[in-house]
């Protein structure tokens, strides 16, 4: 019998002083069976830093050939990918063919080998690399409950987010940003 994805529920109040976005996100989101919720969490951060009204989270590692995130306008063009993890160079060059833009936000301990590896392939496409602090995503993994209220306050390369178990600073790094 396969395992069933576990949901969550959350919303989120949204203040990005970077782009002066305000909002509140109410996000529904499937944990799929070998998902961690550290990866899970990194892709609420990677929505919430690029939230839009047409931003949705795709069926992703239900589907290969998807991003976790998308962007489509209102005639289904494809204007953002973002990938979480470390990806293959190739996937994302396909992505940059099928998006006008990508983005990959890289989060765990093997981040620093991967870009190692990656990077001069990377340096060649045009798209943006972004790394969050592995211990930071640890810490927020460690506040996450199947139902929640966050506050979410994004400045600069920061994410202040507090919930009902506490509170913490995720920051990130842009390998290359585009």
């Amino acid at each position: 019998m396969a395992l069933k994805p576990t949901i969550f529920k959350i919303k989120i109040a949204l203040s990005d002083l970077n782009r002066h976005y305000y909002d509140t996100l109410h996000l529904t989101l499937a944990q799929h069976p070998s998902e961690t919720i550290e990866r899970m969490m990194v892709r609420v951060l990677a929505y919430c830093i690029n939230a839009d009204e047409q931003l949705a989270f795709t069926r992703g590692l239900n589907e290969a050939d998807d991003p976790d995130i998308w962007l489509r306008t209102l005639d289904d063009q494809l204007t953002l990918w973002i990938d979480v993890g470390e990806p293959a160079v190739e996937r994302i060059k396909k992505a940059r063919g099928l998006a006008l833009a990508v983005k990959v936000y890289s989060f765990n301990t093997k981040s620093d080998v991967w870009w190692e590896q990656s990077k001069d392939k990377f340096s060649r496409l045009s798209v943006s690399v972004f790394r969050f602090e592995w211990p930071a995503i640890q810490a927020l993994a460690k506040m996450v409950e199947r139902t929640m209220d966050i506050s979410v306050t994004i400045s600069d390369n920061s994410a202040h987010i507090a919930t009902g178990l506490g509170e913490c600073e995720v920051n990130w790094e842009a390998l290359q940003d585009v």
